[in-house]
């Protein structure tokens, strides 16, 4: 494996860390100043010198401590060549780019190394957007052109063993940290390749992060605790961007350690802290359309590996019939998200995918196979203010003729916005107690009366 490759599956090349807000205000200068198109020239003369005059080879034997002072190094002779002397703040930016070009993602190292950022919007070369606490910023950091930007996506998507080209002009990938990254470029992006990626930190949020952050309380996590222990076929459903990965990441957590559980991705960005985890990611076809292996190919392997758990990062297409199948034939406790902006819209939706599932079965026997396999459904919602709430958990708690009947157990009451724009409400039990009690009951989980006291 190349330098090139090696390291930009390890993201940062090291070094002093910049903060993102520092970079951005760096950057903020025109594109067409004189001192900007001075640093650009200089820049792409001294990374150009680097690439012709290293032994990439040798390099990728180093250890990345010593390539970042071998490459500091040489930078700064080359400077004392060419007689260019910077201030040291100009000096410092040019070594930190040169190295991320090298070493990293370019202009997204910074924001990558900032752990605040949680989502990274770039629309094309010249417009980067980064998702803070909920709010979109633009900020300074620009591509040097189509062909930069191109250049640093064909870095992400190597990294998985997938590609992007006009054959293939969408593509979904991972960083090492498991930030998912979504891919798009012409002749589909007419502006230019447009990149996404979403970030999860380094340090996945737990369910007392989510507490703490006021998206769940401690009796609606005690009982979905309750719930995953108990072997509930649980349903995230929520909107893009509202927290579903995050609360399967926190529900899975819940699973006793000496299970088998087998995952099923699109892009591999779930982390699950047991030890007995089989990954699995689906693939996308081969230049001459061949090879694919989609999420249902691997539910329907999944069930020939002894899994005790069964968990689906998006239940999105025709892999739903056969995970229903599993759901209500002795792979209870099984966890999935679904994009929907209800329990009851997800009921739709589930409908919807098994008819496109190629199954010609009545709409009534489509309804008895989702109510005999999902018990819960945890609706998570992305708020006005930009916070995170877990909107509501309800229950599927039976049929009346040809109607799928719900309960919901909490809610989150909304009750107005505050003085700074922030969302006022609060967590209530509706006063209904779970169906399922007997179900924790046999399963030898604890559970408290007081969670569904209204």
């Amino acid at each position: 494996m190349s330098l090139s490759e090696r390291l930009s599956k390890n993201g940062s090349g090291g070094g002093p860390a910049l903060s993102s807000l520092a970079v951005i205000s760096q950057r903020r200068e025109s594109r067409d100043s004189p001192e900007a198109v001075a640093f650009r020239e200089l820049k792409g003369r001294v990374l150009d010198h680097l690439l012709q005059t290293l032994d990439m080879s040798k390099l990728d034997t180093l250890d990345p401590a010593t390539v970042n002072e071998r490459l500091s190094a040489a930078i700064l002779e080359h400077l004392e060549q060419q007689n260019r002397l910077l201030a040291d703040a100009d000096r410092l930016r040019l070594i930190e780019e040169i190295k991320d070009e090298i070493l990293g993602l370019g202009p997204l190292e910074p924001l990558l190394r900032d752990d605040a950022i949680s989502d990274i919007l770039v629309n094309g070369p010249g417009q980067v957007y980064i998702e803070r606490a909920g709010r979109l910023y633009l900020t300074g950091i620009r591509f040097q052109d189509d062909a930069h930007l191109l250049h640093v996506i064909g870095r992400i998507v190597a990294g998985v063993g997938r590609r992007v080209d006009e054959a293939s002009p969408m593509v979904d990938a991972r960083l090492p940290d498991g930030s998912r990254v979504n891919a798009i470029i012409p002749p589909l992006a007419l502006d230019g390749p447009v990149l996404s990626i979403r970030r999860f930190g380094r340090d996945p949020l737990t369910i007392d992060d989510l507490i703490r952050n006021q998206t769940i309380t401690t009796a609606m996590a005690e009982f979905l605790n309750a719930a995953v222990r108990a072997r509930l076929n649980i349903l995230v459903c929520g909107g893009t961007g509202s927290g579903k990965t995050t609360m399967l990441n926190c529900l899975t957590s819940f699973i006793p350690s000496d299970e088998r559980i087998v995952t099923i991705e699109d892009s591999a960005e779930l982390c699950l802290q047991q030890t007995h985890v089989v990954r699995l990611e689906t693939r996308p076809p081969n230049l001459e359309g061949r090879g694919e292996v989609t999420q249902r190919d691997l539910v329907r392997n999944s069930l020939r590996m002894r899994p005790d758990r069964i968990v689906v990062g998006e239940v999105r297409g025709a892999e739903v019939a056969d995970m229903l199948q599993a759901m209500s034939t002795g792979h209870d406790g099984s966890i999935s998200t679904i994009h929907a902006n209800s329990p009851r819209d997800s009921l739709g939706r589930l409908e919807m995918m098994m008819m496109l599932s190629g199954y010609l079965i009545p709409e009534r026997a489509m309804r008895q196979q989702i109510v005999g396999a999902i018990n819960l459904f945890i609706h998570v919602s992305r708020m006005s203010d930009g916070s995170r709430k877990v909107a509501r958990i309800s229950e599927i708690t039976g049929m009346e003729g040809d109607m799928v009947t719900m309960q919901d157990l909490f809610e989150f009451v909304r009750t107005g916005i505050g003085s700074g724009g922030e969302l006022l409400g609060s967590f209530r039990p509706t006063g209904i107690r779970s169906n399922y009690i007997k179900r924790f009951e046999a399963a030898g989980v604890r559970f408290d009366s007081r969670w569904f006291a209204g």
